[in-house]
């Protein structure tokens, strides 16, 4: 067993806070690392690096910037095999969905390659009387992400790439069941050309965030994760004055017409539900059948193609899915199963019991269904974050259209029509940040931006694209006039300059 050990200027480093978290082996239940977690010291020394970085990452061209981020793109493209092992033994997932988290992720590298036409500001020529008016977007300084369990290549370069491209240095604090993957990609980073303490990892729990959230030299914190601690995540940072989007939990819906194409249905609505167990913000684990027959068929036909699922461990190629992340996360998941039951909803598929052979200690559920799931009920109201799929049944259109608008989550929500009217009308409508139509995880490209609507998200500004451009960055405008000689002088003025 080996101690994972924080990633500081460039280097591996060895805290002395004497606190340590275990990181499991999903596959199996064993214990296969320790983590250490930061003191608020370390926290410190980290944010110093960083700070110590940024006069001269920040004052480096920003063509010079992207060479090195094409330059991580390739390595990590290179070392995809290695990354994908290494996170599907920590996390859990299967390899090919490990290489797609990787993968989404260089997608933000990618677009980050293209900083220097990204991060370009506005010019006027003659605004005025021989005045120019133009603005520049700069970068903020020390800033940080604080990412989740469920994707922790995809979401760190979703954080990092774009900022560290903007000229900012980057504290990143992953989280702490699967630390393995940021640590090798702050790595990667420095080898592509980043000079050291451009980017640092430090593993942590809620000291290692408070002190971040606390700190006065950093000024923007990115997060993901439960919403009780985003809303916590926002609230902190703003008191300390810091820039914050914080990214909280989801209860995505796929509304299903009675026209949709439901072999297609099917098929997108298993693997959104139960691809990577269930553990993503984006997964469809609510769907919302349009009508009685509508309902009937979808049933029928999930309960023949679940028991299709081949639950494995994660090098099984042949898996669909493969364990949660821990012990604690698979008894959370069965516990919202059998509160499910309790409320009355109807348990069509139970996978509490599952076991797989050989691996009985193992982090492994079942794909579960329910079916007349209602409104009230708290498993409907709450984030499960398993391989469990809800049907609530919609007499309408309109109800139907009502169910993800007044959810306390708005992430995502998808709807399944061959109806051009009905899909455009339903987009407009929603009450949910991303949507997509026939389309089962809208998650947007990488030059477009991602966030949700209500307690899915705290902060006004998305992540990637032009949006996260905006918000690791800030703007200066600039005013400017140059006489043609001393003599061309203008009388003092005592009220505010207008161009009329």
């Amino acid at each position: 067993m080996c101690d994972i050990h924080h990633f500081i200027s460039g280097q591996s480093f060895t805290g002395n806070s004497g606190r340590y978290s275990d990181v499991f082996d999903p596959n199996t239940g064993e214990v296969q690392a320790r983590v250490q977690l930061a003191s608020v010291d370390e926290v410190d020394r980290a944010i110093q690096a960083a700070q110590n970085a940024f006069e001269s990452w920040s004052s480096t061209n920003p063509q010079r910037r992207a060479r090195v981020m094409f330059e991580f793109k390739r390595l990590v493209e290179a070392n995809i095999d290695e990354l994908a092992a290494l996170l599907s033994k920590e996390h859990g997932k299967v390899i090919a969905d490990s290489k797609g988290d990787i993968q989404r992720g260089l997608e933000v590298i990618e677009f980050a390659c293209g900083i220097p036409h990204a991060q370009k500001g506005e010019y006027t020529f003659g605004a005025g009387p021989g005045i120019d008016v133009y603005s520049m977007r700069q970068p903020l300084g020390v800033v940080t992400g604080i990412t989740p369990f469920n994707f922790p290549a995809m979401i760190p370069m979703w954080m990092f790439g774009v900022a560290i491209a903007c000229g900012n240095t980057f504290i990143l604090k992953p989280s702490e069941r699967d630390p393995s993957v940021p640590v090798r990609l702050a790595e990667l980073m420095i080898e592509a050309g980043a000079p050291e303490g451009v980017l640092n990892v430090i593993h942590g729990d809620k000291v290692a965030v408070d002190a971040i959230l606390e700190h006065p030299l950093v000024h923007a914190v990115s997060f993901v994760g439960s919403s009780d601690i985003a809303h916590y995540v926002y609230q902190k940072g703003a008191q300390n004055h810091k820039r914050v989007q914080a990214m909280g939990g989801a209860k995505n819906h796929g509304i299903v017409l009675p026209d949709a194409d439901m072999d297609q249905v099917i098929k997108d609505l298993t693997g959104a539900a139960f691809g990577s167990a269930g553990e993503r913000c984006m997964a469809l684990p609510v769907v919302v059948p349009v009508g009685e027959r509508t309902a009937d068929e979808l049933r029928e036909r999930l309960v023949s193609e679940i028991p299709n699922l081949r639950v494995g461990v994660s090098t099984d190629s042949d898996a669909h899915y493969g364990p949660v992340v821990t012990q604690a996360h698979k008894e959370r998941v069965v516990g919202w199963i059998n509160k499910g039951v309790e409320e009355g909803a109807e348990l069509v598929v139970d996978g509490r019991e599952f076991s797989l052979q050989g691996h009985e200690k193992g982090f492994f559920i079942g794909p579960s269904l329910f079916d007349h799931v209602k409104p009230e009920m708290s498993a409907y109201q709450e984030e499960i974050f398993g391989p469990v799929l809800q049907i609530v049944r919609a007499a309408s259109f309109e109800e139907a259209l009502a169910l993800p608008s007044n959810h306390q989550y708005g992430n995502g929500v998808a709807i399944f029509t061959q109806n051009g009217r009905a899909a455009r009308d339903f987009a407009a409508r929603v009450n949910v940040g991303m949507v997509g139509i026939n389309v089962p995880i809208p998650v947007p490209v990488a030059y477009h931006t991602f966030g949700g609507w209500k307690r899915s998200a705290f902060g006004d500004i998305n992540q990637h694209g032009m949006e996260g451009v905006r918000f690791w960055t800030k703007t200066k405008t600039v005013t400017a006039r140059f006489p043609d000689s001393e003599l061309e002088h203008t009388d003092s003025s005592f009220v505010i300059p207008t161009m009329k």
